[in-house]
């Protein structure tokens, strides 16, 4: 499952719906090779119990981990999203702070978004995240703090503007959780193993037109691997065809830029 993540959607797609469906269809026309239909039809009854019982499990199961992964992404989205907004309030926070202390911070906050846009999005398709990126925000931190408010106005301002850089601390730390991918091992084990049972099933039964039996069977495959393909594409949402990109982090950026111009 691993190598199919990087690779294009049209390509994991191919493998895992197209080979992967073609397999399964050639299941029942193997086993007509050596088993009789009279001898199959003999467990249509008690084979259509066990596999109603085997199909709704793990339908359950592959409609949980296609939840799971959606509400992952869903929740990068929304971090990556945070981050720019803690940092566009953050910039305009900092009209009100000074020139000294204000330079510094506009200067520092438009370097780490710069960095994250580039350097930490990079790290995060690897599952990992930005040294550079890190200390760009240690020193929005320490640009921050060179600010003394002399009267409750300023106070009011360095606190909120405290709490706009916990904020976007709060969705980078976020962002690079999630970037590890929301299926553990054991979880796709369960989800292949299930998944080979469950068409593996349709074998038992026997009926007169072997070619219906081969297109029940794809359908069911295809239903089944397209679920896994949806997991598959969005487990990691940094990486891969179907990603969070810093869209929302570089408007930010062009924003400061045309902020920063005389």
């Amino acid at each position: 499952m691993i190598l199919l993540d990087t690779q294009p959607l049209w390509i994991s797609g191919a493998i895992l719906i197209g080979v992967a469906t073609l397999l399964a269809m050639a299941g029942p026309v193997l086993v007509r090779w050596r088993i009789t239909p009279d001898r199959l039809k003999l467990n249509n009854e008690v084979a259509g119990f066990t596999f109603a019982t085997v199909g709704v499990l793990y339908a359950v199961l592959l409609a949980f981990a296609v939840i799971i992964v959606w509400e992952k992404f869903s929740q990068a989205e929304n971090a990556a999203a945070q981050e720019a907004g803690a940092a566009a309030t953050l910039y305009r926070l900092s009209n009100g702070i000074g020139e000294g202390p204000g330079d510094r911070l506009r200067d520092s906050l438009t370097r780490y978004a710069k960095v994250a846009a580039t350097e930490d999005w990079a790290a995060m398709a690897r599952s990992g995240s930005s040294h550079e990126a890190t200390l760009a925000l240690d020193a929005t931190y320490a640009a921050l703090l060179t600010y003394m408010p002399s009267d409750g106005r300023g106070v009011t301002l360095l606190a909120e503007a405290l709490h706009q850089l916990d904020l976007l601390t709060e969705a980078r730390r976020t962002r690079l959780v999630l970037a590890s991918g929301a299926v553990p091992g054991v979880l796709w084990f369960v989800l292949a193993g299930g998944a080979v049972l469950t068409v593996g099933f349709t074998l038992f039964f026997g009926t007169e037109n072997l070619r219906v039996q081969a297109m029940m069977t794809g359908v069911l495959a295809v239903l089944i691997f397209s679920g896994l393909l949806v997991i598959i594409a969005i487990n990691h949402p940094f990486a891969g065809p179907v990603r969070v990109k810093p869209e929302a982090l570089m408007a930010v950026i062009e924003d400061f830029e045309a902020k920063a111009q005389p």
